[in-house]
């Protein structure tokens, strides 16, 4: 089954937002009366002028943005859009993880896994951000699942000491991988490295087909990292608006609630104009709102 993920995000479709004038950077609290602070995956946009993007999505309410790398950007031209809009760039997803596997046999290729995953530690650091998100491996009828564990945990190992360094964490991701298919084993994954630099992604809509997200969440616990949220049903999956599919959002919450997480909340959703980005805020206001 092909992964439904970041790669694949439409490209802005409304005209361009006027840039506006210089604002405040966004504070730690969450605004709009929120519990947690809100960003947008921008997976969609891997080059080009990015200060109508990042202005758009201020507009719409995010507070934060998550950032695709290796990517094409100009760095500085992304740091002056940052601080232009006050919109906080809280981290970067891997963009060669599901080519450039860490479990790949080749070693030649997990090296360029490796070097990419180094490329996206410096992006991170470079934008203020806190954390790297990787898809450690993926299961395929070349690479057995306990070929997948050893060698993408082996992988990690080896390029931790630069993570540590650069003060960037590592956040493994659940999905649709064949890999990690169980929240006991996802945390054991994590907790093998004994390391305070490697933690958990979690993606709500990615376990709905074979879990419950409110149980990952509390046995993963202090482990998450960062939140990824998207809809989910059997019968379209991830085609659904937040609210409209099958996860029990009022138990999601719950659970977040419960293991004391306070973190950043990233929609992991199609992009659009500024009223489908304002549809979206609205939405992860409703879904998230704890009663």
């Amino acid at each position: 089954m092909q992964p439904i993920d970041r790669r694949t995000f439409l490209k802005a479709t409304g005209a361009a937002v006027a840039t506006a004038p210089l604002l405040t950077p966004v504070a730690a609290s969450p605004a709009n009366g929120s519990r947690w602070k809100k960003a947008f995956m921008l997976g969609g946009v891997s080059k080009g002028p990015v200060v109508d993007h990042f202005q758009l999505l201020r507009d719409a309410g995010f507070e934060g943005v998550e950032l695709i790398s290796p990517n094409e950007l100009d760095r500085d031209e992304v740091l002056k859009a940052r601080d232009k809009t006050g919109l906080v760039i809280h981290g970067v997803s891997g963009s060669r993880h599901w080519k450039e596997t860490l479990s790949d046999p080749d070693p030649a290729v997990v090296e360029r896994g490796l070097v990419a995953i180094r490329q996206e530690i410096e992006d991170v650091k470079a934008y203020g951000g806190t954390t790297v998100l990787v898809v450690p491996a993926v299961v395929t009828p070349k690479v057995s699942y306990r070929e997948a564990y050893a060698r993408s945990q082996a992988a990690i190992k080896s390029i931790l000491p630069f993570a540590e360094k650069a003060g960037v964490k590592i956040a493994i991701e659940e999905v649709w991988n064949k890999f990690l298919l169980s929240s006991v084993e996802f945390a054991r994954y994590v907790d093998e490295f004994q390391s305070p630099a490697v933690g958990a992604y979690f993606d709500v809509g990615n376990v709905v087909e074979y879990g419950f997200p409110q149980e990952w969440i509390r046995e993963l616990g202090k482990r998450i990292l960062k939140i990824h949220v998207k809809e989910y049903a059997k019968d379209k999956r991830f085609s659904y608006q937040l609210g409209d599919g099958e996860i029990n959002w009022p138990e999601v919450t719950k659970a977040l609630v419960d293991i004391g997480y306070d973190g950043w909340i990233t929609a992991e959703v199609n992009y659009g104009d500024l009223a489908k980005m304002k549809d979206v805020v609205k939405r992860m206001d409703k879904v998230l709102a704890v009663g």
